[in-house]
């Protein structure tokens, strides 16, 4: 089938040195976070002038954690943000599972993921919101080398490969779809999630559509029951297992693919055509997704963007999320009014004036429709029964 997208020119087994790799990573995404934020104040690219930019400078702080997936993003925002307002937002990526843990035990102002929450969580916590937040892609990152780009992958071979059914690079299935290359007789390193994460619950979402026999045998979640692979800690720890290792391949959020210079696969679409995650494939896919979506306070657990329709659309692509309480006098002493409003304020600016920073860190900004659907959310926020945001 076409080629409908090319990659873009951006932007041995595990040793020790992989965790100082691992470190130097997040390190490196810390510095590109923070040049770009830098950039955005001098230049002008943020748009934060306008109806939605917050108020007078605060010294609150709120505490938030979850997704690594949208760790990039987060840290830009919270460092435009206290530049602009005084509230300092500590956000720590420790995964989808942990966010929506910290949050339900009310150990976290907001949490972050990219897996909806389960019938069992909203049981425990029936009045958390969902608030979406971006949009992102997963990438088949690999480091094989002599195979620096061009390779194609079908949903039925990943699944092969992290099913332990495919095993070496040269396999006459991977080599069926890349009559181009030269694939060596090299052992493929799989790379997974360790913890529990919501870039799991997209990738194995994805595979569950497209496979049967992940379906049947795997499943989808957050964690799930690996049949081979080495599990990592995070994004990071994922991207430092696949940089580290000749032969090896993971499931990788772009923004971190991006920043370090990963090569990644064309990933084969519902359509047939084989396509780049990029801003451009991952929009696609939110904007053929044919339902309906729920309102904030409503189930989102089926809700999917991965293998959707459309000629252009990027398979493995997802929604990310902010979790929040309807009514926030329910954290006692530790969240006062001004604590309440602050973090309102702060969810409100990232679902506007915040989504301007979301292509530079190779995120898709919030469609209109859900921007409108955030703000009737947002609305409903209140402390002691009074709304915080008009």
């Amino acid at each position: 089938m076409a080629d409908k997208s090319t990659q873009p020119e951006e932007p041995e087994f595990l040793q020790s040195r992989s965790g100082r790799r691992g470190l130097w990573i997040g390190v490196a995404a810390i510095v590109v976070v923070i040049a770009i934020v830098a950039a955005g104040f001098t230049t002008g690219w943020f748009g934060l002038a306008g109806s939605t930019s917050p108020g007078p400078r605060s010294s609150v702080t709120l505490t938030g954690a979850g997704s690594t997936f949208v760790y990039p993003l987060m840290t830009a925002w919270a460092t435009t943000y206290k530049g602009l307002t005084g509230v300092t937002v500590n956000y720590q990526g420790i995964g989808s599972g942990g966010g929506i843990n910290g949050v339900t035990q009310k150990t976290l102002d907001f949490g972050a993921t990219d897996a909806p929450l389960t019938p069992a969580n909203r049981a425990v916590a029936p009045t958390l919101l969902t608030i979406p937040e971006s949009l992102g892609a997963v990438t088949m990152s690999y480091n094989v080398h002599g195979v620096t780009g061009g390779l194609n992958l079908t949903g039925d071979v990943i699944a092969g490969i992290y099913l332990g059914q495919i095993t070496n690079w040269n396999d006459a299935k991977i080599a069926a779809l890349n009559s181009g290359l030269t694939l060596p007789n090299l052992a493929i390193l799989v790379a997974h999630r360790a913890d529990a994460s919501g870039t799991t619950f997209a990738f194995t979402d994805y595979l569950s559509r497209v496979n049967q026999t992940w379906k049947t045998t795997v499943g989808t979640g957050k964690s799930v029951n690996w049949p081979v692979g080495v599990g990592a800690q995070g994004n990071p720890g994922v991207a430092a297992v696949v940089q580290g290792n000749n032969g090896a391949i993971g499931y990788v959020e772009l923004a971190y693919a991006l920043l370090n210079s990963f090569t990644y696969a064309k990933v084969q679409n519902r359509a047939g055509n084989w396509i780049t995650p990029t801003l451009n494939s991952t929009a696609a896919a939110a904007a053929s997704y044919a339902g309906s979506l729920p309102p904030g306070n409503g189930d989102w657990g089926n809700v999917s963007i991965a293998n959707a329709p459309g000629a252009d659309s990027y398979p493995i692509s997802t929604f990310t999320y902010l979790l929040v309480y309807s009514e926030l006098n329910i954290y006692g002493s530790s969240m006062t009014q001004t604590t309440a409003k602050a973090l309102v304020d702060f969810v409100w600016w990232i679902v506007h004036d915040g989504q301007s920073q979301a292509s530079s860190l190779a995120y898709v900004p919030l469609p209109a429709s859900v921007v409108t659907l955030n703000e009737q959310t947002i609305g409903s926020i209140t402390y002691n029964g009074q709304t915080l945001h008009a």
